[in-house]
């Protein structure tokens, strides 16, 4: 395994403060001098934290499991607040990349399957949308929606003063914006999450339905926010974030994966 972290470019306007915070690490299987010598797939983690900080449990204890699975691994330390939305050859097998995001991480990851054919997106990258669409998503405990269940701090430190336009929330609710070009999605949570209610994966698992996307759904009976692995690994030795009936979840998504 070859680790690499590498900063990404700071935004031509917006607070550049921030911008400079965001890079990536990334966790390469067989690789030698001469390069890579198998082509894998891909997952590209995002952390949760509300967009105003990002979660250490939920990034390389979730890549070493993938990783062991045999998928390279990239784990975006992305722009919290104070920056506002929109910001933003590895041997890699480009039909089998797959997004992966926790709580606000999963908001993030989600807003690539649903906005990857807008031009806001894929304009300052200068590429096709079909380059930068995923192939898969898999959302744990994400934010999805700016609506009644809204988590409130995630889409004030996405927005800002803009939080309190009804356009720009509708925008970036994300069960407003799913359709038939949505990529395939696993989505897990915990029916007592209390942080991020669980009818945000509801409500976006049912629009994914309604638009024929292919989805898997699990809802675990009890657990709180922030799980991760659900492990006494990424507890940070707090109770409340060892789960046993959500361990499996980082299992059935490896399964799932299989078959994309």
């Amino acid at each position: 395994m070859r680790l690499l972290t590498w900063d990404l470019p700071r935004a031509e306007s917006g607070n550049t403060e921030a911008m400079e915070r965001a890079k990536v690490t990334a966790y390469l299987l067989d690789w030698h001098e001469k390069g890579p010598v198998k082509k894998r797939p891909a997952v590209v983690i995002c952390p949760g934290g509300g967009y105003h900080r990002l979660s250490p449990r939920e990034g390389e204890p979730v890549a070493m499991e993938y990783l062991a699975m045999g998928y390279h691994v990239f784990v975006l330390w992305y722009t919290v607040a104070p920056g506002r939305f929109p910001q933003e050859e590895w041997s890699i097998d480009p039909q089998k990349v797959v997004v992966s995001g926790f709580s606000a991480g999963g908001h993030l990851a989600g807003s690539l399957g649903v906005f990857w054919n807008r031009e806001f997106v894929y304009g300052p990258l200068g590429r096709k949308a079909e380059e930068i669409r995923p192939d898969g998503m898999i959302l744990c405990y994400p934010v999805i929606s700016s609506g009644k269940y809204c988590h409130a701090g995630s889409f004030e430190n996405l927005l800002g003063e803009e939080a309190k336009e009804e356009e720009k929330r509708r925008l970036v609710s994300l069960e407003e914006q799913a359709g038939p070009h949505t990529p395939r999605t696993f989505l897990w949570h915990t029916a007592t999450d209390e942080t991020v209610p669980v009818q945000n994966s509801l409500l976006f698992a049912d629009a994914l339905i309604k638009s024929g996307v292919n989805v898997e759904f699990h809802l675990f009976p009890s657990g709180g926010h922030g799980l991760s692995l659900a492990r006494e690994d990424t507890s940070k030795g707090q109770e409340s974030l060892v789960e046993p009936g959500c361990q499996c979840w980082i299992r059935l998504a490896g399964e799932w994966m299989k078959r994309i």
